[in-house]
């Protein structure tokens, strides 16, 4: 999966919000067929995420197009994406997913339904927000080829804290057992790890200061909810210029020492080796990978 900095949720019943929503800057939208659509407009609603996807995937050809149809359990799965699976949808955000069968049947409808609208490769953006998906998310996020991301979420009256029965605080130390396992499980098997949620629109102070924490934990992107949020996100999760520069000359002092046959060197107050310069790697690695998304890398 791409790395994305921003997913932005839309309403998919909100069609005056989905071009605001692909001119924020965010790296991808989710139209939302679950719970932030009324039950007597879900069936409209799901024929105008198909009209988006198809419109936005011409006008806006380096975002993501994610749907997030309603959860297996209500017996409109099978619906929603039968009608949102078409040419430029990039992927399912696949809510409620309690155990690796669960990635299953999410694989057996998107395996039918992509031969049927003649498009591949799919992915998932899992949220892990029960129970059984937290005690269960090494294997969820290693279940399918299909799983992209995972999300470690905190929020203060979604899902999770109805779940965990958690009291929400803007440090989020509540969340930070179940938030790190997630992490964990993604880094294991090589996943993108989002995390999630910021509910107070108007508060951009508190949005930044939970991304940069998020961030320094190892999250690579977030969910958000307003396109105000997108550009503070993007600009927390973006490698600076400075940083970029930091491990371009950490590796270039590495290898130059290498090549001298030195294990190890001072670059400026640090000591660096092997491990160090794998790191550097790893990290220009993300930035190349970020330099394609819209909205670009300085440096």
């Amino acid at each position: 999966m791409k790395p994305y900095r921003t997913v932005l949720f839309v309403p998919a019943h909100k069609t005056s919000w989905f071009a605001p929503a692909a001119e924020s800057g965010a790296d991808a939208v989710c139209f939302d067929l679950e719970d932030s659509v009324p039950e007597p407009l879900k069936a409209a609603a799901r024929e105008q995420v198909a009209a988006a996807v198809a419109a936005y995937s011409v006008s806006h050809p380096a975002m993501g197009l994610f749907v997030r149809p309603n959860s297996l359990g209500t017996r409109l799965t099978g619906l929603d994406l039968e009608a949102a699976v078409v040419p430029g949808l990039t992927g399912v955000f696949a809510p409620k997913v309690d155990g690796p069968l669960d990635v299953v049947r999410y694989d057996a409808l998107l395996d039918h339904f992509e031969a049927r609208a003649g498009v591949s490769g799919l992915e998932y953006i899992i949220p892990v927000e029960t129970i059984h998906g937290i005690q269960n998310c090494e294997q969820i996020a290693a279940a399918s080829p299909r799983v992209g991301a995972m999300i470690g979420p905190t929020a203060e009256h979604a899902d999770i804290a109805k779940a965990v029965g958690y009291e929400w605080t803007p440090e989020g130390m509540e969340s930070l057992v179940h938030r790190t396992k997630i992490l964990l499980a993604t880094r294991a098997v090589d996943r993108h790890p989002l995390t999630a949620l910021w509910e107070r629109i108007h508060d951009l102070d508190g949005l930044r200061a939970f991304s940069i924490r998020s961030r320094k934990m190892g999250f690579r992107g977030q969910i958000v909810l307003h396109p105000s949020h997108v550009p503070v996100v993007n600009g927390v999760y973006t490698p600076d210029a400075e940083q970029i520069d930091f491990y371009r000359g950490l590796l270039a002092t590495y290898q130059q020492a290498e090549a001298r046959g030195d294990g190890a060197v001072m670059y400026g107050q640090i000591h660096v080796d092997k491990a160090h310069a794998d790191k550097a790697v790893e990290w220009l690695a993300r930035v190349g990978a970020l330099a394609a998304l819209h909205g670009g890398i300085p440096g």
